[in-house]
């Protein structure tokens, strides 16, 4: 490959599909060792500072791992790994693009509602309900916190997709529920979320797929209510 000749993007960035190329053809297989820096920028036709570049790119997004000593290996391509960043953007996100993130999240957690709600296993239900007690039996936002994380975490891992499981893990940022449920506090709407978290138990216990679709799509459409109230009231002159 002549790196000379026109491309679309950077040389790094041929370089980083070059790899995700073999990754996806099977030609490097999950826990697999690279070729050295040396030989790999030598079969695709490019320098080695652009396949450093490239290495690192994808050490950073999770699709590489770099073994003290032995060299760079593909990881496990697993889903949590690979979407940690949706996390980092939950966490930084302000203003209406943290709305378009809930807008994201209650599409896949009404779908992964309603998957667990055919899905979840007596033991798993017996977790939400753990937790939906806990909440009820306090007032502390930090306990809240800890428990409607957990209350969620379990719902979405029944329903038994792990790449869906990974998004929304990323989109649940612990420090934006925990600015919810402070607003919440000061309005005087722990009652009304519990009421939302209690709907979303009854229909996981009737087994009815629609009605925990639509308890978990309304509980987190107030919570995108409730962030655009805040986005209002700040822009309010």
């Amino acid at each position: 490959m002549d790196e000379t000749a026109p491309q679309k993007g950077t040389v790094t960035q041929r370089a980083i599909e070059e790899i995700k190329g073999m990754i996806a053809e099977g030609r490097l297989e999950p826990g697999a060792r690279l070729p050295t820096e040396r030989d790999l920028a030598a079969q695709l036709g490019i320098s080695r500072s652009s396949m450093r570049e490239a290495i690192r790119a994808l050490t950073v997004l999770g699709v590489l791992e770099a073994r003290h000593g032995s060299g760079i290996y593909v990881t496990q391509l697993e889903a949590g790994d690979l979407l940690e960043t949706f996390g980092v953007v939950a966490d930084l996100s302000r203003g209406p693009r943290l709305v378009e993130l809930l807008e994201v999240r209650r599409v896949l957690e009404s779908t992964a509602t309603a998957l667990a709600a055919a899905r979840i296993s007596a033991g798993e239900l017996a977790d939400v309900e753990k937790h939906l007690e806990a909440m009820n039996a306090t007032d502390d936002p930090e306990e809240i916190l800890s428990h409607d994380l957990a209350f969620h975490r379990v719902i979405v891992g029944s329903a038994g997709n792990d790449t869906m499981a990974a998004i929304l893990e990323g989109l649940s940022s612990r420090t934006f529920r925990a600015r919810v449920w402070r607003g919440y506090q000061e309005e005087g709407a722990f009652e009304r979320t519990r009421r939302e978290h209690a709907r979303i138990h009854r229909a996981l216990v009737a087994r009815d797929p629609e009605a925990a679709r639509a308890a978990a799509a309304a509980h987190v459409g107030e919570v995108e209510e409730w962030l655009r109230s805040q986005l209002d009231a700040q822009l309010d002159p």
